[in-house]
């Protein structure tokens, strides 16, 4: 069963988010002795297994809703940026056009090159902004500069944290803060 809160925030030893997984996937973390420690105001799922005969007790796993792993990250994280989804976009950029400043539900919203693809602008975090329709048109296949359109805020490549909490999933409270606590300064998202 999925429930809102069914996932659980994987990170290093370090505390970088690494991945959200699911309490099935934080359970066998748990078994194999790799968590090294947890966070949240309690736990997510409260997992029964077999009973030891000899210690006569039920085996009992708590999985909390952040648990960090034991050794290295496999993959250094801050390599590579975040991957670029529209859906991100639209929250990165508070659902605000980067031309008239409109706040718009996500269905009303565009992404838009500031340098456009026909001219070699790509589809990165650098590149895009959130825009209206009728901005979209009228900036059309220009710059802003030839336009006449400034952009109201620069874009920006999100942070490891920020990329986490753009996701969208049903985030815990608890989670939700311990990421937001971790934003770097001047982040939209606070």
């Amino acid at each position: 069963m999925d429930t809102p809160h069914s996932h659980v925030l994987q990170l290093d030893i370090q505390g970088t988010p690494q991945a959200w997984i699911s309490i099935e996937h934080a359970a066998t973390h748990h078994a194999a002795d790799a968590v090294a420690w947890t966070d949240g105001d309690g736990p997510l799922r409260l997992l029964r297994g077999g009973w030891n005969v000899v210690a006569g007790r039920q085996s009992v796993i708590e999985v909390y809703p952040i648990i960090a792993l034991r050794g290295a990250a496999r993959v250094n994280l801050f390599d590579g940026a975040p991957s670029v989804a529209k859906e991100k976009l639209f929250r990165r950029d508070r659902h605000t056009c980067a031309y008239c400043g409109q706040r718009l539900p996500e269905r009303a919203l565009q992404c838009e090159h500031v340098v456009p693809a026909s001219r070699g602008g790509p589809w990165s975090w650098m590149n895009l902004v959130s825009a209206c329709a009728a901005c979209n048109g009228r900036k059309a296949d220009r710059t802003p500069e030839e336009a006449r359109m400034p952009l109201l805020y620069l874009p920006y490549v999100p942070s490891r944290f920020e990329d986490f909490l753009l996701a969208g999933r049903h985030i815990r409270a608890d989670v939700h803060d311990w990421l937001a606590a971790r934003l770097p300064r001047g982040s939209r998202l606070s």
